[in-house]
């Protein structure tokens, strides 16, 4: 009985993609009746001869699935995905709150930067006024110049936004 309750149990999973496969990934997995998130950001591509608006995956070789126990095996069965992030020697998961943050993120206007440095915590704050009003991060130092970053614990990185030290509140 155990079993068949926590069978029904979904959460979110970040799952690493072979390098630059991440949309044929995600297309694999909802063609498999999979729930699964590929957050992309528009950026513009400059080739020697033209410029192009493109749709890039926010996090390279990343993207998150949201599934029971019983549906792991058919994601890493799929077409393009390498294998489930681990953080203490457990498949990582992600907070439905995470997830949704992240879509808040992607649809505001708002310019985003990733990166991959290990950025020490610091003062907890809040943002309490424009389209990212309600999400909670951290105060951090990069580049000299006071940002948000609103920490994704379970995946290795940091979404760096710039907001005016006017729009937050400490915590």
């Amino acid at each position: 009985m155990a079993q068949a309750l926590n069978s029904d149990i979904r959460q979110w999973y970040p799952v690493c993609t072979l390098p630059r496969a991440e949309k044929k990934a995600y297309q694999a997995l909802i063609n498999k009746g999979l729930q699964a998130y590929l957050p992309l950001h528009r950026q513009q591509k400059q080739w020697s001869d033209r410029k192009k608006w493109v749709e890039e995956p926010l996090i390279k070789s990343y993207l998150f699935v949201n599934i029971n126990e019983l549906e792991k095996t058919e994601v890493l069965m799929t077409k393009g995905i390498s294998r489930f992030i681990y953080f203490s020697n457990k498949i990582a998961n992600m907070p439905e709150r995470q997830i949704n943050d992240l879509k808040l993120l992607l649809a505001s206007s708002i310019e985003l930067e990733i990166t991959q440095e290990d950025l020490q915590p610091g003062e907890k704050v809040t943002i309490k006024a424009g389209a990212l009003k309600g999400l909670m991060g951290e105060i951090i130092a990069y580049r000299s110049q006071k940002q948000l970053a609103l920490r994704l614990d379970n995946l290795g990185c940091s979404i760096i936004v710039n907001v005016a030290a006017a729009l937050i509140d400490r915590l």
